[in-house]
């Protein structure tokens, strides 16, 4: 069975919010393995300066590298923009590719640094909207359920 894992930095804070995440992780239980690994933010002061900044993302990109397995597409601003059929496929083709573990990944409120976007297979944008990343997390958990969907020809994607 195919692991899916999500390596996010922070928690989710809102009881909704985590309401929303059994949610999916019971729904897609049926589609994969799934492992939803929390990272801790590094702290920053409130107006930080591109140097802190970079500091950060560098301390919070070692986490995240040392948890990385299989296939790894990191969720960023300059990732490519794909429909929900489209990921779908992409899914299915590291599946069929001999992949077991496909891990993405959602970094803290700046972004993810330079060294985990270079692992990435594939680049993947939400949207060019901006969004919070505890609610990027819950949007990417329904669009994996949507793909297993699309795969199973379900009737959940119309």
């Amino acid at each position: 069975m195919l692991t899916i894992r999500i390596v996010c930095i922070g928690k989710l804070k809102e009881s909704y919010l985590r309401d929303a995440q059994a949610e999916y992780a019971k729904r897609l239980g049926a589609f994969c393995k799934l492992e939803i690994v929390e990272l801790s933010e590094y702290r920053l002061p409130d107006k930080p300066s591109e140097a802190q900044i970079q500091k950060g993302l560098t301390e919070e990109g070692v986490q995240i590298l040392a948890k990385l397995s299989g296939v790894c597409v990191p969720l960023c601003i300059e990732g490519k923009t794909i429909s929900s059929p489209a990921l779908a496929e992409k899914i299915a083709s590291f599946a069929n590719c001999g992949e077991s573990t496909i891990t993405f990944v959602i970094g803290g409120s700046f972004g993810l640094s330079d060294e985990v976007k270079q692992r990435g297979a594939f680049k993947l944008s939400m949207s060019p909207m901006t969004f919070p990343h505890q609610l990027a997390r819950i949007m990417l958990l329904e669009q994996v359920y949507r793909a297993f969907q699309i795969q199973s020809g379900g009737k959940y994607h119309k």
